[in-house]
């Protein structure tokens, strides 16, 4: 009997496009639970879903809060083991499935997450991605995309992964302190590898994600989006990173990187930093909640995933 899985596809204002990506999944994930969890759109996204993808379970939002969010809820609703998170921008080619699903057949492997391999609709051409990394440079940890081949990822992407919902919510989810979108998925990667569980990215299991038509680059403005980014690279060290070591060095090393913005001008970053310090007391507490003891290192993390 063929594995059912639940896709869930978080949208904001994403009617058009739907109309694009939807027929693929409908197509390609036969027999499958699609749920379209709806972030309080203002255009008329759930009048198209109820008239024109009446098999489609619509969760609809009163009021939007980010990806986090709408994806938590999407998951929390749905009812089979593996769920497909997809962007509304994403649409999956035929016999994509198959190859990711060979992951989760052996449970011993404590398998979260099999990241998707991504062709970026980019100006005119498809960049391949999926796979990612993480380095410790002056004073950060910074993502890298790693190279399209099967294998290891520090995460697998919001817009487009396969991932195990049981581990999902042992993990707490998508953090929405990350709102209101980017680091997230690179966070939740973080913890799950921090608790023994591991991500793999599959070449063969291929979505095409056109990237300039989804809501963020439509509705936000180049400077909104990278300082949404600095705020959220900040908060996901001052989260998660607790060797002393790395500690100290960001610390040295903060005046040098707060120089650097100055010379360069770069107001996104000190944007980024106070938006990020507004957040402090929510980190602080939710330190107190979170787990102290981790079975992999955050230097053995690193180590995996050296560049």
């Amino acid at each position: 009997m063929a594995t059912k899985i639940s896709v869930v596809i978080p949208n904001y204002n994403g009617r058009d496009i739907l109309t694009k990506t939807l027929p693929y999944v409908i197509k390609n994930c036969p027999n499958s639970e699609i749920i379209v969890v709806d972030d309080a759109s203002s255009d008329d996204s759930v009048t198209l879903l109820h008239k024109k993808f009446k098999k489609v379970r619509v969760v609809r939002l009163k009021k939007n809060k980010g990806f986090a969010n709408a994806a938590n809820s999407g998951i929390l609703t749905a009812t089979n083991k593996l769920v497909l998170l997809l962007n509304s921008d994403v649409a999956p080619r035929n016999g994509f499935l198959n190859p990711a699903l060979k992951y989760f057949n052996e449970s011993k492997n404590k398998v979260f997450a099999v990241g998707l391999c991504d062709f970026s609709h980019e100006n005119g051409r498809i960049v391949k991605k999926g796979r990612g990394g993480i380095y410790f440079k002056q004073g950060f940890l910074l993502h890298y995309p790693a190279v399209i081949e099967r294998g290891a990822t520090l995460w697998t992407s919001g817009g487009s992964s396969l991932i195990n919902r049981e581990i999902f919510l042992k993990l707490g989810g998508f953090d929405t302190l990350f709102k209101p979108f980017y680091w997230e998925d690179i966070d939740l990667g973080w913890r799950a590898w921090k608790q023994g569980y591991k991500c793999f990215f599959e070449p063969l299991s291929i979505v095409d994600h056109y990237h300039e038509q989804g809501s963020i680059i439509k509705e936000k403005s180049k400077l909104s989006i990278k300082t949404a980014s600095y705020k959220n690279q900040i908060l996901f060290f001052w989260k998660n990173v607790e060797d002393t070591y790395f500690v100290i060095m960001h610390l040295i090393l903060f005046p040098y990187n707060f120089l650097t913005a100055l010379i360069r001008l770069d107001i996104a970053f000190f944007a980024g930093f106070l938006w990020a310090i507004i957040y402090v007391p929510c980190l602080i507490y939710n330190k107190t909640l979170s787990p102290t003891t981790f079975i992999i290192s955050e230097r053995e993390i690193l180590k995996i995933f050296e560049k």
